[in-house]
């Protein structure tokens, strides 16, 4: 097998033959193999028509366990991870690659309360889209511009505020994978990446989602079987418009994932007879108000937030709990 760690142009042929027989034809890469292909396409070592034909080929038969995997060893590898702050909390990370086209986009306000409780909470994602209400659109209403740096990231969590980083600056050959879709027409594989990965050197909780059944069963396969239990815990749910903030209006299942074991922290709600009050429309500036008010307590925040946000600390206490503990059993004596 070829290095993982090479800088001559990857023929991947041999890997288009596995992947591009159709979705009943085509058999998976290993992880090993398909983290050499990934390190190479993030490398830019695949030819322009070798890798339409893997990002064609992968859309077609759907990610393997091991693909995804490898896929993403690769992806974590591609950029510098952050350091997270010290504290009673480890570090939440918020996906945040969707926007809202006809709710309210409350993931700030989510992001927002984490932050007000000691947490030190990462959002990534994209600053726009066209069709969508991002929430680096909201954040900038609400006077939060992104982070563009580490180090502009750590500035905001020493002062209890999320840091929103955009993929460009956070990971950029990651970014540069995804702006393939304006090329052809539909999603890679690199889309649900940026939604599980995680971006810190420390262990830390992801809040991942999904909006297509086949991806709950993808995503519980990962995190129970292949996820490393040294990177953190994960919750999984499904999306909000694709967002990962609880439904404002009906809460939907929230699992947690840890050291391989899943477990139900929500059940999915039934039908309500009565609405929540929300912002009443989804433009950024009026959502942006709207978020203010639920802080200073002039907006009642939706009972799916609070039970989200409570969640979050808890589970984010533990896993700090649990490094802090390792941390003192591996210290050598002086």
């Amino acid at each position: 097998m070829e290095p993982l760690h090479d800088n001559q142009p990857l023929a991947a042929a041999r890997f288009i033959k596995e992947i591009g027989r159709g979705k009943d034809g085509a058999r998976s890469l290993t992880r090993a193999d398909a983290d050499l292909m990934y390190t190479a396409m993030l490398e830019g070592r695949v030819s322009d028509l070798e890798l339409g034909a893997i990002l064609l080929a992968m859309r077609i038969k759907g990610e393997s366990i091991d693909e995804l995997a490898g896929f993403l060893d690769a992806a974590e590898r591609s950029f510098p991870l952050l350091e997270a702050p010290g504290g009673d909390y480890a570090p939440i990370v918020i996906p945040s690659y969707n926007g809202s086209r006809n709710m309210p986009n409350l993931t700030p306000l989510l992001a927002l309360l984490l932050a007000r409780a000691g947490a030190p909470v990462l959002v990534h994602g994209m600053l726009h889209d066209p069709k969508r209400v991002t929430t680096a659109e909201i954040f900038h209403e609400l006077g939060l511009p992104p982070a563009g740096t580490p180090q502009a990231a750590q500035a905001e969590f020493a002062r209890g505020l999320p840091a929103f980083m955009p993929i460009d600056m956070l990971a950029p050959k990651l970014a540069h994978q995804l702006s393939l879709r304006r090329i052809l027409g539909v999603r890679s594989s690199t889309h649900t990446l940026v939604k599980i990965m995680q971006p810190f050197v420390q262990p830390a909780l992801r809040l991942t989602s999904y909006t297509h059944p086949e991806y709950l069963e993808l995503l519980t396969a990962y995190f129970t079987t292949a996820a490393p239990a040294e990177r953190g815990d994960a919750f999984l749910m499904r999306g909000t418009e694709g967002e990962t903030v609880a439904n404002a209006r009906r809460a939907q299942q929230i699992e947690w994932f840890h050291e391989g074991q899943r477990t139900v922290l929500v059940q999915k709600q039934g039908p309500v007879d009565e609405l929540p009050p929300l912002p009443p429309t989804n433009d950024a500036q009026v959502t942006a108000a709207w978020i203010k008010e639920a802080l200073d307590g002039a907006q009642p925040i939706p009972q799916p937030i609070i039970e989200q946000v409570e969640h979050c600390l808890l589970v984010s206490k533990q896993i700090r709990a649990r490094q802090s503990h390792h941390e003192k059993d591996i210290t050598p004596p002086s």
